[in-house]
């Protein structure tokens, strides 16, 4: 199955030098096999390093969700955890589901471009200018959320110069059965019912989570009707393990259109699309594999997705089916020493993958678009005692595109791109660590960024680089803890839609730009009962090059925040409350910063009081409790146009039974 991912030949060389490298370790290792002893299931934990985390190699500078911080705070699906607990801005999604754009270092309408999610080491982040499906993935399933801010293409690739964020799941148990059934409703029309269930035997274990979501959703002509299914086998043992994973999804939705000011403030629930609709759909099937032999462990995933996306715009006279496949094949390896004080860590392996999309639309007729690439990388972890790490790495990866639509533009491009990073931390004092980070990460023009809707027909768009820095600190320990950073990303080539061309604007390399900001992240537990958590960003994105330099870049706040408190009373009552808070920023089109409007800094307050009565679990959630009228997404033609209003207050009733 990978070999049609080679280009004749293009990628032999990479393999050839891989497979050079397992034999020299496999030579030094195989020899050290010990003799399995204690039979269990091997944990499917992939974390930043692509493997099963040693806890002397973890990410530098990451933030960790927990799944007793999602059961805590309430949150339905893992779209809302990053963004409430793990406090990354969120943007309104134009289709009004609960997959919100998710923005790490503030890149405005591109942000989904921007970072790469993954799940369990599979990469969910699409090809296109669309959002990942975090409503797909059960809740009750996570295990815990990595997110990992800043340039990070040697080990995922394109499209992760704002960070990545990876989405870990729970795994059966040896010789136990565990599960839930839960059942929400709420305003606006919302009920939900999700039934989850493991099983593990000596070595072979099963899980399955199912889903039903239906919602009018605040808005008129928005509602959404969507159904999950995730389910899994695995075999294991000691020294490794292997298995298939199957995740469908369902989603049917109404398009509510975008708002002007004066619609807004006259009305924000109002539609004035009220006949236009879409469906998503999606099939993933995932075998996974890994095995250690000594210090050596071999893993690899093959997924496979295919998904059909429609959409009838009837107010614009627009109807479009989009069918979407894709393959990908991650080989990898880890080879882990330790000589007195010293630890080293060494990842190396291949990336594949294959993807293609026919769409058949009123506006660009039939069109046909794939893209393939292969890369090779590596990278090596050394670490003295406790208090000291440096991390190298490097990655190289070929990209083959081509289009075909005799209405618009065809092409044809193959390329190659690097990317490179250097880490290291060191801790002068026990309490105290400091880590600095530095690398060139890149992103790969996607097939709506290379399609053009107006009279303009562009060549395809250049790769988007960027040079990535981070200075850091963390402070503290387990029961109180500070991390600062300070970051900046100089980027060449910058891909994003100019809206100032006459008709339907451009999609275009920009001229050079920059992030730079600070980040601050704490957590503190005021008293046996009281935990505090609470995130803050403070961000410049500007050109500093070419006819715009010193103007800000579209739908970027300058400054967000997130602060929240919980209370567990360790007698089966908790109650959880957040505030959200974003400055103000521009709007999508004012690109040239002409506009005298800027999208209005907004506050929200939500939270949560749950009672656990042995297997039961009863709970009262609500958000945007102050009723306030806000957005967060407004991107289209016009000063103030193209406005997305963001749903009024919202309450939620839970019940929940584990066995």
């Amino acid at each position: 199955m990978t070999s049609s991912v080679f280009r004749n030949g293009a990628g032999a060389r990479p393999s050839l030098a891989l497979v050079s490298v397992f034999s020299i370790l496999a030579a030094d290792t195989l020899a050290q096999v010990p003799a399995a002893t204690d039979i269990t299931l091997a944990p499917v934990v992939v974390t930043a390093s692509r493997f099963a985390n040693d806890p002397a190699f973890s990410p530098i500078g990451a933030s960790v969700i927990s799944a007793e911080q999602i059961r805590d705070a309430g949150v339905a699906d893992v779209n809302q955890a990053i963004r409430k607990i793990g406090g990354v801005f969120g943007r309104q999604n134009p289709n009004g589901t609960a997959d919100y754009s998710l923005d790490l270092r503030g890149f405005g309408a591109t942000s989904d471009q921007n970072m790469v999610i993954l799940l369990d080491g599979v990469r969910l982040s699409e090809k296109e200018m669309t959002t990942a499906l975090l409503s797909s993935i059960p809740i009750e399933s996570v295990e815990r959320i990595e997110i990992v801010r800043g340039g990070s293409s040697v080990l995922y690739g394109e499209g992760a110069t704002g960070g990545t964020i990876q989405i870990i799941t729970k795994q059966p148990q040896r010789n136990r059965l565990r599960g839930s059934v839960v059942a929400e409703a709420g305003s606006y029309g919302y009920r939900e019912l999700r039934f989850s269930l493991a099983k593990g035997w000596d070595n072979f274990a099963v899980d399955a989570n199912l889903s039903k979501q239906r919602a009018d959703n605040y808005r008129a002509n928005n509602a959404n009707d969507q159904g999950n299914f995730s389910g899994g086998i695995q075999w294991g043992d000691a020294q490794g393990r292997v298995g298939l994973r199957v995740d469908v999804a369902r989603q049917d939705n109404r398009f509510p259109g975008a708002l002007t000011q004066a619609a807004f403030e006259a009305n924000p629930r109002q539609t004035v699309t009220p006949n236009d609709f879409g469906s998503y759909d999606v099939n993933r099937y995932t075998l996974f594999s890994g095995r250690r032999f000594g210090a050596l462990e071999l893993a690899a995933e093959l997924s496979h997705i295919e998904k059909t996306a429609k959409a009838n715009f009837v107010s614009f006279g627009s109807e479009s089916t989009a069918k979407t496949k894709g393959t990908q094949f991650s080989p990898r390896l880890r080879h882990l020493t330790a000589v007195g004080d010293w630890k080293n860590e060494l990842v190396a392996g291949l990336d594949f993958a294959n993807w293609s999309q026919a769409t058949v639309s009123t506006l660009n007729g039939h069109e046909q678009v794939s893209q393939k690439s292969q890369a090779i990388y590596l990278q090596n972890q050394i670490q003295y005692q406790d208090n000291a790490r440096l991390v190298l790495g490097a990655r190289h990866e070929n990209f083959d595109k081509d289009s075909f639509n005799p209405n618009t533009n065809s092409y044809r491009q193959s390329f190659g791109l690097n990317a490179w990073d250097v880490q290291g931390s060191y801790a002068p004092l026990p309490l105290l660590r400091l880590f600095a980070k530095a690398g060139q990460s890149y992103r790969v023009a996607n097939v709506d960024d290379n399609r053009e809707y107006g009279p303009r027909i562009n060549p395809p768009l250049k790769p988007q680089t960027s040079h990535d820095f981070e200075l850091g600190a963390n402070f503290g320990d387990a029961e109180r803890k500070l991390t600062v950073k300070a970051f900046e990303h100089r980027l060449t080539n910058e891909i994003m839609n100019d809206p100032t061309p006459p008709a339907w604007g451009a999609n275009v390399n920009l001229d050079p730009t920059r992030r730079r900001g600070v980040e601050l992240e704490a957590s503190l537990r005021l008293h046996p009962q009281f935990t505090a958590l609470a995130n803050f960003q403070h961000v410049s994105a500007t050109f500093t090059d070419g006819p715009n330099a010193g103007r800000e870049v579209v739908l970027v706040p300058r400054n967000t925040a997130s602060v929240r408190l919980n209370w567990n009373s360790g007698r089966g009552q908790n109650a959880d409350v957040g505030m959200q808070w974003a400055s103000e920023q521009r709007y999508g089109s004012d690109f040239d910063n002409s506009c005298r409007a800027k999208i209005p800094s907004f506050v929200t307050l939500d939270a949560r009081y749950s009672m656990r009565i042995q297997k039961w679990e009863l709970a009262l959630a609500g958000s945007n409790l102050t009723g306030r009228d806000y957005f967060s997404q407004a991107y289209g033609f016009g000063c103030t146009g193209g406005i997305y209003p963001e749903p009024g207050r919202q309450l939620k009733l839970t019940a929940r039974y584990d066995f």
